[in-house]
Parts: structure tokens; C-alpha cells; sequence
């Protein structure tokens, strides 16, 4: 009998094919659960076998010896983060360069892509020393929780009596901008409040990946490790899977670009800009960024930590060398 994952995911375009029945394995059945908000704590969740789950929480859980979660190199969740900046609509600020001494909210510290930005603004000049921390929650209808956990320094990185909402207080002048992990309500329409702070998100992201040579990974596949010992196979198996639909459903939205007016412009200038293996998984493509995440984690001070990419994720290292 084939083995049965209970994986949880959000909810990625790019799994319909999975979802749909189009990927399959048949190695093993996969049950797929789309969930808003991951797991808190997937080591100890019974519901799941594998997650998707935060790689900065991976790596400093790494960094302190914890072991209940097999991680994988195959971010499911890349992305660049100079668009996550944002300002009120009519704020005089066009660069990152302008942030400096400004007042910068944030919803969460450790947060992996709150990581990447605060790397981008570092590559302008602006560091953590640079501008004053505001930590609170982005909106209302959020929940009060520890966002900025051991990391607070009074005067520089503080969480906000009572967590306002940062967009309340950006709309209001009470802050200069914040740090969006997704784009605010009312964002796409005429008339926005609000606006990425950069004039030019796209050509500053295009820059940044020829100087760096990779988009930045936020959310990798943790497996629990007791499956891992059962089915060894079975990491490599589900990467390749999600793989799969990754690429049917890239295919698709080619063929039938019609979904969105500019849907197909995108889709052409994506294939210019990138090389075709930008989002490739496995630990060789992706140890240039993995190294650059884990320096930001100790330039950054979230993480004390000697690992490698070879040693945070050790089964990719195996594998790659049986492979050869």
C-alpha cells in the first residue's frame, strides 16, 4: 500500500495541477490541505507529515540544535522583496536611501522575507542602526501576538503598546513605512492609500538579481522525521512532485494567458529577465542564496550559527553526492 502524505500548503496557484489530479505520484498519495495561516509549530502538529513552513524559522530552529523537522531545499515560496516597501500614497520618499532615521513598522522580526527586505535596504545604506523599528501587528482584524519575540531593543526595534495597526498609523503620518509580507487591502485600486515606495519596483528587483544571481527564498518543505526514516526516498519524491506542477502549471498559463489582460506581457518579460532555473530546487542551485541568508542571520543578529548550506540541509548533500 502506497503511503499516504497529509501536506499543508497556502494556496499556491501553482498546485492546482496536484490538487486537480493532473500530478500525480505513484509512489505515494498526496493530501493536500490549503490553509491560510501555516502551522505554529509543525514539529508537533499531528495533522501533517510535511508542511511548508518558514526558513528562517528552519534555520535558526537549526541553529539551536532543534532536530523535528527534516527540511528540504525546495522553496515553495521565492520572491523579491523590494516591492514589500511601502508608503502612503502622497509620502515624498522614492528611495530606500530616503528611509534613513525614518520610522519603519514591521509585523514581524524573524519573519524569512522581512529578513530579505531589511537585507535590501542594507544593500542602499540603511541598516538595522539606521532607522527606528515599529512592531506591531499590519491590521485590525490581525491577532495580538509576540512579533518581535527576543530581538526588541528599546529605542531602535520595540513592539507598540497595544499593536495599532501599521496601516492605520502609515495612513495617519505616524510612521514612514512598512514592511508588507503581502500587499494591503485597497492596494490594486484607483486611489490607493498606499504605494510600493520605489517608482520602479521591477527595475530595482531586475538589478538586484544580476548583481546576486538568485530570488530570494522564503518558505521551504519540512518533512517530519520519523517519515523520513520509514520512506528515505520520500523527500526527494515530494520535491519533484511539487516540481511538476510547478512546471505543468507554467505551461498552462502560456497556452491560456487570457486570465488577465496583461497576464501574457508578464509571463514574457519574466522569461527575459530570468534564466529558466531561477525557482530550481535542491541544495546546489540554491546554495549562493542559502549562504546569503544565513550570513543576513548573523549580520542581522537573529541566529549565532557556524551552518553551512551543506550542514542545514545534510540529505540534500548525501544525495547530490550519490547522484554523481
Amino acid at each position: 500500500m502506497k503511503p499516504v502524505i497529509r501536506l499543508a500548503l497556502r494556496d499556491w496557484d501553482f498546485i492546482t495541477p496536484l490538487l486537480l489530479g493532473d500530478v500525480a505520484s505513484d509512489q505515494f498519495e498526496l493530501k493536500i490541505e490549503r490553509l491560510a495561516a501555516l502551522p505554529d509549530d509543525f514539529a508537533s502538529d499531528a495533522r501533517f507529515d510535511a508542511s511548508e513552513i518558514s526558513f528562517s524559522r528552519y534555520t535558526t530552529g537549526k541553529a539551536r540544535g532543534e532536530t523535528g523537522v527534516f527540511g528540504i531545499p525546495n522553496f515553495i515560496m521565492r520572491g523579491f522583496r523590494h516591492r514589500c516597501v511601502v508608503t502612503a500614497a502622497e509620502s515624498p520618499l522614492k528611495r530606500f536611501e530616503d528611509l534613513r532615521g525614518k520610522r519603519i513598522g514591521i509585523a514581524g522580526w524573524q519573519d524569512s522575507g522581512n529578513t530579505w527586505t531589511r537585507a535590501a535596504l542594507a544593500e542602499a545604506g540603511i541598516g538595522i542602526e539606521d532607522a527606528f523599528w515599529a512592531v506591531s501587528r499590519l491590521a485590525a482584524d490581525h491577532p495580538v501576538t509576540d512579533r518581535v519575540g527576543r530581538y526588541a531593543r528599546p529605542g531602535r526595534i520595540e513592539a507598540l503598546p497595544g499593536q495599532p495597526p501599521l496601516l492605520d498609523l502609515l495612513a495617519a503620518g505616524e510612521i514612514d513605512a512598512v514592511l508588507m509580507p503581502f500587499m494591503p487591502k485597497g492596494f490594486f485600486a484607483p486611489g490607493s492609500r498606499f504605494r510600493a515606495l520605489l517608482p520602479d519596483v521591477r527595475a530595482a528587483e531586475v538589478e538586484y538579481f544580476r548583481k546576486v544571481g538568485f530570488v530570494p527564498g522564503m518558505h521551504i518543505i519540512g518533512l517530519k522525521p520519523e517519515l523520513v526514516a520509514r520512506e528515505p526516498w520520500l523527500p526527494q519524491a515530494l520535491s519533484d512532485l511539487l516540481d511538476e506542477s510547478q512546471r505543468v502549471w507554467l505551461e498552462k498559463r502560456r497556452r491560456y494567458a487570457d486570465t488577465s489582460p496583461w497576464l501574457i506581457d508578464e509571463l514574457v518579460r519574466s522569461g527575459h529577465d530570468l534564466p529558466a532555473e531561477w525557482n530550481a530546487s535542491g541544495l546546489e542551485p540554491n546554495r549562493a542564496m542559502i549562504a546569503a541568508f544565513l550570513e543576513q542571520l548573523r549580520i542581522q543578529e537573529l541566529a549565532e550559527t557556524e551552518l553551512t548550506p551543506e550542514t542545514l540541509f545534510p540529505a540534500a548533500r548525501a544525495g547530490a553526492a550519490r547522484a554523481a
